[in-house]
């Protein structure tokens, strides 16, 4: 046997083995990166359209200048909106999915399993059924408590963290369980609490999951829109995704180009959230999978 008779059956067998794998892999990184390339060429356009017949054929900034400045929309305060909701919901659904989830782990109390199978449960219904409640509920407060009825910032957190708390619990709950209840059980022998050992040994150990439960919490959130849309009805109450939509809504006006650049702006700390956390996200995913 030659060796190009050799090369080519090693290569056939790599083919076989490993090469279909970066085909598949090349293919799924184009079909993900194509979109992003064609909003980020829309934003350096002048035209406003979104009918590019070539990627990145201009290099125009003025899109990204007016948003910043334009006084028609306060893109700047839709900027803050978003970040204070996400953040302060993040946070907060972290803490008490965190503090239910090792109450579920730890403790032994009547009616603990039938709440982790009710958490389940919740979590399979549609959040489009729960629309028309959220707005009614928030429309009767608006009366009797204003600072969380419709049109407030804390009245949309609140239906956040109602709608986050059951799958986070539980899947914070898998997490909590691989670690191990030999340390509770030494720390109770030094005399330590409940609170001194969730505060200060569970909650260094769960780490990775706290960090990606808080990331997924803040995509969420910050990219919301239906829920948002029908909280807010002023301009200088709108999220970004809000927000944005004013700016393409009118069917005669659509600027595109501001709608790319408000877009692209609005994914950037996202993007660098996402990385900087990255090494935590494997970890907090598949940790929970594993029982220890």
């Amino acid at each position: 046997m030659t060796k190009e008779t050799m090369k080519k059956k090693n290569f056939g067998r790599w083919s076989k083995q490993v090469g279909w794998k970066y085909l598949v892999a090349a293919v799924m990184i184009v079909y993900a990166i194509f979109p992003i390339l064609y909003i980020l060429s829309t934003s350096l356009t002048d035209m406003g359209g979104i009918e590019n017949k070539t990627l990145f054929g201009q290099f125009y900034l003025g899109n990204y200048r007016d948003l910043l400045a334009s006084k028609s929309y306060p893109y700047r305060t839709w900027l803050w909106n978003t970040f204070f909701i996400a953040s302060l919901t993040a946070i907060i659904s972290v803490f008490i999915s965190a503090c239910a989830a090792f109450a579920f782990s730890r403790l032994r109390f009547k009616g603990r399993r039938p709440g982790l199978l009710a958490l389940i449960l919740v979590q399979m219904f549609p959040s489009v059924l729960g629309l028309v409640a959220v707005y009614g509920i928030l429309s009767a407060l608006t009366d009797y408590i204003p600072a969380i009825g419709l049109g407030t910032k804390w009245g949309l957190i609140l239906v956040y963290l109602g709608g986050s708390l059951g799958a986070g619990t539980y899947l914070m709950y898998g997490f909590f369980n691989t670690v191990p209840k030999e340390l509770d059980e030494a720390a109770k022998i030094d005399g330590a609490t409940h609170t001194q050992i969730y505060f200060q040994i569970i909650l260094r150990l769960v780490s990775p999951i706290l960090a990606v439960m808080g990331l997924l919490s803040f995509i969420g959130t910050s990219s919301d829109y239906v829920l948002a849309s029908i909280v807010f009805n002023k301009s200088s109450q709108y999220t970004i995704a809000v927000g944005l939509g004013t700016l393409i809504s009118d069917p005669f006006s659509k600027n595109w180009a501001l709608f790319s650049a408000g877009a692209i702006i609005a994914a950037t700390p996202i993007v660098i959230l996402f990385i900087s956390l990255q090494r935590y996200i494997v970890s907090g995913l598949t940790g929970g999978a594993v029982k220890g």
